[in-house]
C-alpha cells in the first residue's frame, strides 16, 4: 500500500512539474526566440540581416497617421523600407508622408480609406496597391470605445465601427496581400491585437472580443502560411501612451509599465521576424506573465474593477454624473 501511495505521489509530482514546464515555455518562448535570432547571425551569416533583404522594399501600414501605426512606419523607414500609409484623413496622410520622406529618404505612398465603411473600400485599396511589391503588412488600424461603459450605452454606430475596423480590416487586408506574398516567396503580416484579449473585459466587452479574434485569426493563418515563407506575428500590447487611451489622464501620464509610443514601437519592430507572438515591450511581457498566473475568472473580475475605475475617472474629468 505504501508503495502505491509513493508511486501516486511521484506521478502527481511529475504531472505538476510538466504543467509548470509547459506554462513557462508558453510564456517564455517569445523571449527565447528573440535571443535565438540575435545569436543566429554569428553561426549562420547567410541569413538575411535586415528587413529589406528578408521581406522586400515595401510595407503597408494601416492606421498610419497616429500612435503605433505612425511610429511603426517611421521605424520601418529608418531601416530603408518604403512605406504605404493607409488611413482615413488625407491631410494627416500627406503630413506624415512628407515627414517620413524628408527624414529617412525613402519612398512613400498614401491611400485615404475609412475602414469603418466596410467592404466597399477594399477594391479601392487593392487598385492603389497594384504593382507595388508589398513584403510587409502591418494591420494596425483599430478602434476603441470613447471611454469604458456598459454595452447597452454604446451607440450602435460605434459597435459597427468596432466590428468593421478591428475585425474586418485585419481579415480583408491579409486576404488581399497573401497571394502576392506567396508569389514573391516571402512576406510578413503583423497584426496588432491587445492585451485585452487575455480575458473578457466588462465595460470594454466588444473591444476585448474583437482583439481575441485578432489573436485567434493570427495564430491560425500563421500555420497556414509558414510553408510559404510568410511570417505572421500577433502583437498584444498593454497600455501605451497613445491617442486611443486619451480618455484616461492616468494612462496618458505613462510610467515604467505604460511606455510612450516611440519607445514601445522601437522595441516592437525589433521583434519582427523573430517571434510569432509578442507583447512588444519588456514590461508588458512581465505584466502578461503575471496576469496568466491567475485563472480567467479572476482576471475578468480584476479587469471589471479596473475599467469601472477608468470609467469613473472619465466621468469625473468630464463633469458627468456616475451611472450606478
Amino acid at each position: 500500500m505504501a508503495c502505491i501511495c509513493e508511486l501516486f505521489s511521484v506521478g502527481i509530482y511529475l504531472v505538476g512539474l510538466g504543467a509548470v514546464a509547459l506554462f513557462l515555455y508558453d510564456n517564455l518562448k517569445s523571449a527565447i526566440t528573440v535571443i535565438k535570432s540575435i545569436l543566429e547571425p554569428y553561426f549562420q551569416p547567410q541569413i538575411p540581416q535586415n528587413l529589406v533583404d528578408k521581406y522586400g522594399k515595401w510595407a503597408v501600414i494601416t492606421g498610419a497617421t497616429d500612435g503605433i501605426g505612425k511610429e511603426y512606419a517611421k521605424e520601418l523607414a529608418k531601416q530603408g523600407v518604403n512605406v504605404v500609409l493607409v488611413s482615413r484623413t488625407k491631410e494627416k496622410l500627406i503630413a506624415v508622408s512628407n515627414e517620413i520622406e524628408a527624414e529617412y529618404k525613402v519612398k512613400t505612398k498614401w491611400i485615404a480609406a475609412d475602414f469603418s465603411q466596410g467592404k466597399e473600400i477594399y477594391k479601392h485599396i487593392e487598385q492603389e496597391l497594384a504593382g507595388i511589391p508589398v513584403g510587409i503588412l502591418v494591420n494596425n488600424v483599430g478602434k476603441m470605445y470613447d471611454y469604458p461603459d456598459e454595452l447597452e450605452k454604446i451607440p450602435e454606430d460605434i459597435l459597427w465601427d468596432l466590428i468593421n475596423i478591428n475585425i474586418g480590416a485585419v481579415t480583408l487586408m491579409s486576404r488581399m496581400l497573401i497571394s502576392h506574398m506567396k508569389k514573391q516567396g516571402k512576406g510578413a503580416i503583423v497584426n496588432i491585437s491587445s492585451g485585452s484579449e487575455l480575458q473578457p473585459i466588462p465595460y470594454m466587452a466588444v473591444y476585448a472580443a474583437t482583439k481575441r479574434y485578432v489573436r485567434a485569426f493570427s495564430l491560425a493563418i500563421e500555420r497556414e502560411l509558414a510553408e510559404y515563407n510568410i511570417d505572421v506575428q500577433c502583437v498584444t500590447p498593454l497600455f501605451v501612451v497613445t491617442k486611443m487611451n486619451q480618455y484616461s489622464d492616468t494612462v496618458m501620464k505613462g510610467n515604467i509599465l505604460i511606455p510612450h509610443v516611440q519607445s514601445y514601437t522601437r522595441s516592437l519592430v525589433f521583434t519582427l521576424g523573430k517571434t510569432v507572438e509578442t507583447t512588444g515591450y519588456w514590461s508588458h511581457g512581465l505584466q502578461y506573465f503575471v496576469m496568466k498566473l491567475s485563472p480567467e475568472w479572476l482576471r475578468t473580475r480584476i479587469s471589471h474593477r479596473m475599467t469601472r475605475q477608468l470609467r469613473d475617472e472619465y466621468f469625473s474629468t468630464h463633469g458627468k454624473n456616475k451611472v450606478a
